[in-house]
């Protein structure tokens, strides 16, 4: 790894409270990057900060480390009852959640603040008991923090730091109004630290931060492109028929040890992943209906090296902060620009060099101009050789659902059900996911 991606800024020469020196040394820090040498500063001195920076170039220790000197250098850790976090850090997935926590414990080995991770998903009790203990600082998703918000559990009016990260995908995914829910039941924005990081900028995202900050400094870190400095970027026109055998003969030939392949669809991401390992590739499949227990053991068995394929839909496109990454493979061209930045983004992280390669095939391919047009580069196009094309042995046949003794009797006609009675439609499930 390059330590080209560094500033000049040594963590040791910031004003920070030695018990979290001592952390930020643990964890291999010396030198800030770009975005946390402009940010840092600036936080310690009281200011509030809307960051703008690349995918993997440092934002989530930036705001880690102006927190936590926060709480640690304010008196007020002692007047704050059990039900009063110090900070909330809301982030808008639940592997972001789990990614910011991790980087979170790695940083406070010698500060004894107490940390707390609440998401959906997850073991309900657990989190709520957890929670209940008292935690200084809350990390978590807005939906399953505002469940236990609602019910008492804890409160917002002791918050000394505030964090939105990813606050672009906050509103693509449509949680504004639940920030907005929690951002108003805080101190005033004059007596809190607010901290708001995102890889974009866009106007919505400016209103939301002069709307709930403190007169907010905005630090955007420009690159020379859109893009990731450090990625090769290349581009083969396929046809439908030709996207499996040439995923596989390019998987086959790099040997990466490390890819993610993305796809747009939950139905073609299990298809995809059903023929690599049909064909001996070692993959893991990750989507939104992946059980949560289950993502997680997947994203640490590809951190550790066991799966060498990631197969994934854009759930996984933000917040993952996986290294030595080599290969991100785009088998389905995304239908929004941004998202190809962001899903490339994966790859060449902290100053690595990494390898993004799309499938411009009859489906997607007429979303590679607006992708060009964003970038502002042309992506070069590479010949779909028949050298490439695999063979692949057939996919693995899709696993078998059990279906209950009831449907399996004769239906008969006329929408009626199994008892002759009028077939009801099931209720639609309105449990809240965070």
């Amino acid at each position: 790894m390059s330590n080209t991606h560094l500033s000049e800024t040594r963590f040791a020469d910031l004003p920070l409270v030695e018990t979290l020196q001592s952390g930020i040394r643990d964890a291999g820090y010396s030198h800030c990057t770009p975005i946390q040498a402009k940010t840092i500063p600036l936080l310690l001195d009281g200011q509030d900060v809307a960051g703008q920076a690349q995918t993997g170039t440092g934002k989530t220790v930036a705001f880690l480390v102006a927190t936590m000197n926060r709480l640690l250098s304010q008196s007020s850790i002692e007047k704050r009852r059990q039900d009063q976090p110090g900070a909330l850090i809301l982030a808008p997935t639940r592997e972001l959640a789990v990614q910011i926590h991790k980087d979170a414990v790695a940083l406070n080995t010698h500060t004894g603040l107490k940390l707390g991770l609440v998401y959906g998903g997850a073991d309900y009790e657990q989190q709520r008991n957890d929670l209940s203990a008292g935690v200084d600082i809350l990390i978590g998703t807005p939906g399953r923090i505002i469940d236990y918000f609602k019910q008492k559990i804890f409160n917002l009016r002791a918050i000394q730091a505030m964090v939105l990260d990813e606050a672009d995908r906050m509103f693509d995914l449509g949680f504004i109004n639940d920030i907005r829910f929690l951002l108003r039941r805080m101190p005033h924005p004059e007596k809190r630290l607010n901290m708001l990081f995102s890889a974009t900028m866009s106007f919505r995202v400016t209103e939301l931060a002069y709307e709930h900050m403190n007169n907010p400094t905005v630090i955007a870190v420009e690159a020379e492109s859109v893009t990731a400095d450090k990625v090769e970027q290349a581009v083969y026109y396929t046809a439908n028929n030709e996207k499996i055998p040439l995923l596989i003969g390019l998987l086959k030939q790099t040997a990466a040890p490390r890819s993610i392949v993305f796809v747009n669809t939950k139905r073609h991401a299990d298809l995809v992943w059903r023929y690599l390992e049909g064909n001996q590739i070692k993959a893991g499949l990750l989507s939104g209906d992946i059980p949560q227990k289950k993502r997680l053991r997947l994203l640490e068995e590809f951190q550790q090296g066991d799966l060498p394929v990631l197969v994934a839909t854009d759930v996984a496109a933000r917040g993952l902060h996986i290294p030595a990454i080599s290969h991100v493979f785009n088998f389905d061209l995304p239908q929004n620009a941004e998202d190809y930045v962001h899903r490339i983004g994966r790859t060449a992280r902290a100053g690595a060099t990494g390898m993004a390669i799309s499938f411009a095939c009859e489906d997607y391919a007429f979303h590679l101009p607006e992708i060009e047009e964003f970038i502002d580069m042309k992506i070069p196009s590479e010949p779909v050789d028949a050298a490439l094309l695999a063979a692949p042995a057939p996919a693995l046949k899709p696993a078998k659902t059990a279906k209950p003794k009831h449907a399996r009797r004769s239906q008969g006609k006329g929408g009626t059900s199994p008892t002759g009675g009028p077939r009801r439609r099931p209720r639609p499930n309105t449990s809240r996911q965070g």
